[in-house]
């Protein structure tokens, strides 16, 4: 499954928001967040997220560089699941980490679902669009 599109979405009070409607059935087995590296949240399917788990493991562990990639990516990620209204609770310290409060946006990027505050997601796309024009040797 390849997620794609942008959605418009609302976290409550307690914390949770619904997925995108044509997404649910991808998470019924289960959903893990990780934080991004880019100030949002990363929603994995259960597969997914192992899959991504493999290539932050991809450096021996012998390696203090393997260490903290496993570090980074498996012990900031967090499960949980769908409630009957298709949404997932967003831990507090997550959504204080990605500046989560009311309105969000929902994107997909192909092997997960990013959770952004509003602000983020548009600077993000600024500087994306800015970066693909710009080509290749001018990103990281």
């Amino acid at each position: 499954m390849a997620f794609r599109g942008s959605y418009e979405h609302t976290l409550d009070d307690r914390g949770r928001v619904a997925l995108p409607a044509r997404y649910r059935h991808e998470f019924a087995e289960g959903v893990v967040l990780t934080l991004g590296e880019d100030g949002c949240i990363e929603a994995y399917t259960p597969s997914g997220f192992a899959e991504m788990s493999d290539l932050a493991a991809a450096e021996p562990v012998t390696t203090l560089y393997g260490r903290r990639s496993r570090r980074r990516f498996d012990a900031q990620s967090w499960d949980t699941e769908l409630d009957r209204q298709g949404r997932i609770l967003i831990p507090a310290k997550y959504r204080e980490a990605a500046a989560l409060e009311g309105p969000v946006m929902i994107a997909g990027r192909r092997e997960c679902l990013e959770i952004w505050s509003p602000q983020r997601w548009e600077r993000e796309l600024r500087e994306a669009t800015a970066a693909s024009s710009a080509g290749p040797e001018s990103g990281e």
